[in-house]
């Protein structure tokens, strides 16, 4: 079943600011708690953590969706966004079955959407500047892309573990809180 994408005339800054500030703030929510729970069990590859690990990918790519139809993508994003969500489906696929073949896949898959991911966030940020509050995306999608380069360097090493992936998410999620905050902060100001 496809997505649909409402092409209503665009939504108002204020209004599109508001949608963006409540998505933000749920995925840093989102982003702390996983972090959490994948830092307690990143020395190994077991149910929780497998399932964490698919889970994330899968949460982006809703996430993406939710900005679509919430902000009506009237800025330009909207093939920025689809590249989102299809890098972010194929990765938490990707995961699954990498699961079965150790920490090592993982983080090389990981490190790939990582960089795909980044790149992505960072134009969407680029695209999205004038609104406000995108510096944060901005700067956190150029540090995924540099993250990501070093996930798959580490997944060559021995004795390598997703803690490094706890701390990736937890400060993705700080990101986003400072720019909801940012974006609330351009709302007073505009």
């Amino acid at each position: 079943m496809g997505t649909v994408v409402d092409h209503s005339p665009p939504t108002a800054p204020t209004e599109m600011s508001v949608a963006l500030r409540r998505l933000y703030l749920s995925r840093f929510a989102f982003a702390a708690v996983w972090a959490a729970l994948l830092f307690a069990t990143a020395d190994t590859l077991g149910p929780l953590s497998g399932t964490l690990l698919v889970l994330y990918p899968f949460f982006d790519a809703a996430c993406a969706v939710v900005d679509l139809r919430s902000t009506r993508a009237a800025d330009g994003a909207v093939t920025r966004l689809w590249v989102n969500i299809g890098l972010s489906v194929l990765t938490g696929v990707a995961l699954a079955v990498a699961l079965a073949a150790g920490i090592p896949a993982v983080l090389r898959v990981w490190g790939v959407w990582a960089v795909t991911a980044g790149i992505t966030q960072l134009a969407v940020g680029v695209v999205r500047r004038r609104m406000g509050g995108q510096w944060p995306m901005i700067a956190s999608g150029a540090i995924s892309t540099l993250a990501g380069a070093s996930f798959f360097l580490q997944a060559g090493k021995d004795g390598a573990t997703l803690t490094n992936l706890a701390g990736y998410a937890f400060l993705g999620g700080v990101f986003f809180l400072v720019s909801a905050l940012r974006l609330k902060s351009a709302d007073r100001n505009g």
